[in-house]
C-alpha cells in the first residue's frame, strides 16, 4: 500500500475513560438531549439556531464565543434555542488546507491525530462545563463519532458525505438529531434518500463490529444551496423551495418532518454578510405558510468573534481561518432581531 502506518490510535472507550465527563455533566447532556428532541418532535415550538465558527480552531476563542452565546441565550430563551457549532473536522474541496482541530490541534503546527482526538474531546467537555451547552459537530469520519458520542447535542452530515452509505448507516444508529445536507449538485432526492436510510434500521460493519441500528427518527434535511453545472452558487432557501420540500415531506412517510436552513455556503454564494437577510427571509416565509412554519425548525449560521476570514498565520483572535463568518457584534444583533420577529 502507498501509505505509512504511523501509530495505532486508542479506541474510543479508552479515550473516554482517560478524559471522562466530570460529575454532573452527564445530567446536562441528558437534559439538553431531551429539550432538543422535544423541538424536533414538535412538543416545543422554540426556534433552533445552530450557530458558531465555520471551524473550531483555538480553545480559548471558541469558548469565549460560546460564553457570549450563553449570555444572549438567557435573554431569548422563550423564543430561541441555541446549539453552538464546534466543528472540529472539516471537509476540504480539494483535500488541501486546514482540516480542523482533529487533524491539527494547533493550526500553526503539523498533523497530530492523537493530540487532535484529545483536543476535540476536551473542547466539547469544556463547553458543557463552562457554558452548559452541548454543541453541534460535523460527522466527517463516521468511525470517529464514538469519541464524542456522549457529548454532542447535534450532528451534521455534509453535502459531500450525504450520499455515502457509511454516513447514512451510522446516522441510523445515533440517538440525537442528524441533519442531512443537500448535495453540492442540489438534487433534493439524494438528501431525502439519505434521510430515509437514516430513519430505517440496518445491519452493517462499524469499527470492526457487526452492529444493528434501530433507525433515527430525528434525521432531517438541511438546505445549504448548491452549485449548478456552470459552477455558480444557487440558493434553495426561498419560499418556493420550502413549499416544494414541505410537499415532498408530506408524501414521504418520514418521521418528524424538519428542515434547518443553512444561511451561508451556496445559499449566500459565500457572501457571509448576506446571512442576516437570508435568515429574516426564511422567517418571513414561515409567516406566510403554516406548512413552511411547521417544517422549518431552525437556521444554521456561521459566526465568530470577528468578521470575515484570515490565513492561519495572521493570528487574529476569534477570526475564522476557513470560511468567512459574521463577527460578534452583527451576530448578537441578528439573534435579538430574530427573537423579535418570532
Amino acid at each position: 500500500m502507498n501509505m505509512d502506518f504511523k501509530r495505532k490510535l486508542p479506541i474510543p472507550q479508552d479515550i473516554k475513560a482517560q478524559f471522562p465527563l466530570t460529575s454532573g455533566l452527564d445530567a446536562v447532556v441528558e437534559r439538553r438531549a431531551e429539550e432538543i428532541k422535544a423541538i424536533f418532535e414538535g412538543r416545543d415550538d422554540r426556534f433552533i439556531l445552530i450557530i458558531g465558527p465555520c471551524s473550531a480552531d483555538h480553545d480559548d476563542s471558541v469558548i469565549d464565543y460560546i460564553s457570549r452565546l450563553r449570555t444572549v441565550q438567557e435573554k431569548v430563551s422563550d423564543k430561541l434555542y441555541i446549539i453552538p457549532r464546534i466543528y472540529t473536522n472539516k471537509p476540504r474541496t480539494t483535500g488541501d488546507g486546514y482540516k480542523g482541530m482533529l487533524h491539527q490541534p494547533d493550526p500553526s503546527k503539523g498533523s497530530d491525530m492523537l493530540g487532535g482526538l484529545i483536543a476535540i474531546r476536551n473542547l466539547h467537555i469544556r463547553a458543557i462545563a463552562e457554558t452548559g451547552f452541548t454543541c453541534a459537530d460535523e460527522m466527517l469520519y463516521p468511525e470517529n463519532y464514538r469519541y464524542l458520542s456522549d457529548l454532542l447535542g447535534y450532528v451534521a452530515i455534509g453535502a459531500r458525505s450525504v450520499e455515502n452509505q457509511k454516513h447514512r448507516l451510522t446516522a441510523s444508529g445515533l440517538d440525537i438529531p442528524v441533519g442531512m445536507k443537500n448535495p453540492t449538485a442540489g438534487d433534493i432526492s439524494v438528501m431525502m434518500n439519505s434521510i430515509t436510510a437514516a430513519q430505517h434500521a440496518h445491519t452493517f460493519i462499524y469499527r470492526g463490529w457487526e452492529v444493528e441500528s434501530h433507525g433515527n427518527p430525528l434525521a432531517h434535511a438541511i438546505l445549504r444551496g448548491y452549485v449548478n453545472k456552470h459552477g455558480q452558487s444557487m440558493p434553495n432557501y426561498h419560499y418556493e423551495d420550502l413549499i416544494h420540500l414541505a410537499e415532498i415531506y408530506e408524501t414521504s412517510g418520514l418521521s418528524n418532518p424538519t428542515v434547518i436552513v443553512d444561511t451561508n455556503h451556496a445559499n449566500s454564494g459565500k457572501k457571509w454578510m448576506e446571512q442576516p437577510r437570508i435568515a429574516k427571509e426564511v422567517l418571513h416565509s414561515c409567516r406566510h405558510s403554516a406548512a413552511v412554519k411547521k417544517l422549518v425548525k431552525g437556521l444554521m449560521i456561521e459566526s465568530y468573534l470577528e468578521d470575515g476570514t484570515q490565513k492561519p498565520e495572521e493570528g487574529v483572535y476569534g477570526k475564522s481561518i476557513t470560511d468567512p463568518c459574521l463577527g460578534w457584534e452583527k451576530t448578537e444583533k441578528l439573534i435579538y432581531d430574530l427573537a423579535d420577529i418570532l
